[in-house]
């Protein structure tokens, strides 16, 4: 019998399913280009009459917990960022969705924003500065706002980042957005925030753990165990 740490245990304990059926949908919702109903029939054939509904409330519920247990078990990224932001339609609008990677496509981190402006671009690299250590270098696009940003998070500076605009050097995050486009495609969009926040956070850590960038890597381990292993 499986102990769960007790986080996830308060949390399945209201859930009424086999675990691994829970776990096996909410990977399968973060890892692959699959709709909400696309699950509820592949659960069908499998004998587990499981609606919709039920499965986006295991997600929204249970990837919290993944994040927060990837990121005490996340790789350290190299010193060299690259940054730009993506557009993510929520409600019906775009939000932004900023995301930077290291010189070997490392992912850094993420953050999703009503707004593209100096204060999301400002409160982006807070968060990726604070969970990922001083990188030594961002490149950005040509955009003002993230340009701002960085420098008036210079001005608080002893050691300033450099900063670098530089075009080319940015396509590695910009085809990087790629993969988390493809798997939010079925969705046909987020119905609100706090959904499509948690949502792309858990489609971040699966892409992470595909990259390689959890501890222990090098444990013979595929990707679906080491997913199952930050709650198990």
């Amino acid at each position: 019998c499986t102990t769960l740490p007790s986080g996830i245990a308060k949390v399945m304990k209201r859930l009424h399913y086999p675990l691994d059926v829970i776990l096996l949908c909410v990977r399968w919702y973060v890892a692959y280009s699959l709709s909400l109903r696309n699950l509820e029939e592949m659960m069908a054939e499998r004998g587990f009459e499981v609606d919709h509904s039920t499965v986006h409330r295991w997600v929204i519920k249970l990837v919290p917990l993944f994040e927060k247990a990837f990121r005490q078990h996340k790789r350290p990224v190299g010193k060299s960022w690259r940054m730009d932001e993506t557009y993510i339609k929520v409600g019906g609008q775009w939000k932004y969705l900023y995301r930077a990677v290291d010189k070997a496509g490392n992912t850094v981190d993420f953050l999703l924003r009503a707004r593209r402006d100096k204060a999301a671009a400002r409160r982006y690299f807070e968060k990726a500065i604070e969970q990922n250590g001083d990188p030594q270098t961002i490149t950005v696009d040509k955009s003002g706002a993230n340009l701002a940003a960085l420098q008036a998070i210079n001005g608080e500076r002893q050691t300033p980042i450099k900063i670098r605009q530089i075009k080319y050097l940015n396509n590695i995050v910009e085809q990087d957005h790629r993969a988390i486009k493809r798997i939010i495609k079925p969705m046909m969009g987020f119905k609100n925030f706090g959904c499509a926040r948690v949502i792309l956070s858990g489609i971040e850590v699966m892409y992470m753990i595909r990259k390689g960038q959890m501890k222990d890597a090098a444990i013979k381990r595929t990707v679906a165990e080491q997913f199952y292993s930050l709650v198990m």
